[in-house]
């Protein structure tokens, strides 16, 4: 299955949710940005749920940054690929200074789409966080975990396309992972959609705009 872009894996992914989430009223969809929000978005309207961001940045290798050597996430949750970090052995130094660029930009984004709100609020929820998809599950699982420690009442992972084993990993950090697609082999995130355009600031203000405007709360 390939999705034609962000808005029907979306509503592929809602309709999966559907059934056991729909009308829920104390679930709560956060999209990653930014590729992740045009995917939540279609999942909060299927659902009828509330939509909101969760920041996360993904800490790249110096030199390589598609590589990523771990995540940081808002509240201050840092996730370590310890694979990665031993392999090309990072130190401390090396990944505080990538750690510090990243939540430079991290707070920038949270201004840009969060504006003077207050951080979000996952207490007693059913917190469902959405992306576009998992290759390493980084910046998921820093996600996931800086969610955990606000106490939800449950946290699931739904993404239209992942690595296998990256969405079996994940299932220890979290009480659901819910995933369309696991294709062997992967490659990439963008492999299985025929837009991948880069999503921008202003579509994710425009969608979070409309998505306040149309949920119950």
């Amino acid at each position: 299955m390939r999705f034609r872009d962000r808005a029907h894996a979306g509503r592929a992914l809602g309709e999966r949710l559907r059934d056991r989430y729909a009308g829920s009223a104390d679930v709560l969809v956060l999209g990653l940005p930014r590729g992740g929000v045009p995917v939540a978005f279609e999942v909060a309207r299927v659902l009828a749920a509330p939509l909101d961001v969760f920041v996360v940045r993904k800490l790249g290798v110096p030199g390589h940054e598609e590589l990523a050597m771990g995540a940081i996430a808002s509240g201050g949750t840092r996730v370590l690929n310890e694979a990665v970090v031993d392999a090309l052995g990072f130190g401390e130094e090396e990944i505080a200074r990538a750690a510090a660029v990243e939540r430079r930009e991290l707070g920038r984004r949270e201004r840009a789409y969060r504006g003077d709100r207050g951080p979000v609020d996952a207490s007693g929820r059913t917190v469902i966080l959405v992306d576009d998809g998992l290759a390493t599950g980084s910046s998921m699982r820093a996600a996931a975990l800086a969610v955990r420690a606000q106490g939800p009442k449950r946290v699931v992972v739904a993404v239209p396309v992942s690595a296998g084993q990256t969405s079996e990993e994940l299932r220890a950090d979290v009480d659901e992972v819910v995933c369309l697609r696991t294709p062997e082999p992967f490659y990439a995130v963008g492999a299985w959609y025929d837009d991948f355009a880069p999503t921008s600031d202003d579509e994710v203000r425009r969608l979070l705009a409309a998505a306040e405007t149309t949920a119950v709360r």
